[in-house]
């Protein structure tokens, strides 16, 4: 079994909580956006960190992180893509992928909206955390936390880690 920390779109700031709801978790996932390495930085000498680079992070953060992840996870197919969409709306050539690698769990940021969706069309899984930092239209911050153990997922938890505030 593993279990996953899921987040995104920290814009520069690491947020400590990370640190009390993480704890438990075996990896962190980031969705893109970092916006400083400092954030990759310290996630990863947290936990073991898989990331993508969104759109607002420089030359520095895509030197670490790709622009996809394709990977097994205890036999769930992982795709994660910063800009990616969502079931019924996807980014263009997104589900095209996702049908051809025979995706079950598909993981996005951008929007700052969190959704943990059903595509059963794909027959797959959709999260998108929403935004852990400051800046965006966002009000709450967010993550999730969840288990993946013999191709299943499970344990899905969503965690509200406080409202937005000036930086």
């Amino acid at each position: 079994m593993k279990r996953i920390g899921l987040l995104s779109d920290t814009h520069s700031y690491f947020p400590e909580e990370v640190y009390q709801y993480f704890k438990v978790v075996d990896e962190i996932w980031h969705a893109g956006d970092f916006g400083d390495l400092h954030v990759s930085d310290k996630l990863s000498e947290f936990k073991p960190l898989r990331g993508v680079y969104g759109n607002i992070d420089g030359q520095n953060i895509r030197i670490v992180h790709p622009f996809v992840q394709l990977f097994d996870c205890e036999g769930i197919k992982v795709m994660m893509t910063h800009i990616g969409g969502y079931p019924g709306k996807y980014a263009p050539n997104v589900k095209a992928f996702l049908q051809k690698e025979n995706v079950q769990l598909f993981i996005s940021g951008h929007s700052h909206i969190l959704k943990v969706i059903q595509d059963k069309k794909l027959n797959l899984l959709h999260m998108n955390p929403g935004a852990a930092g400051k800046q965006g239209l966002h009000i709450m911050r967010t993550l999730i936390r969840f288990a993946i153990h013999e191709g299943k997922i499970s344990e899905v938890e969503v965690i509200e880690i406080g409202k937005k505030t000036n930086l």
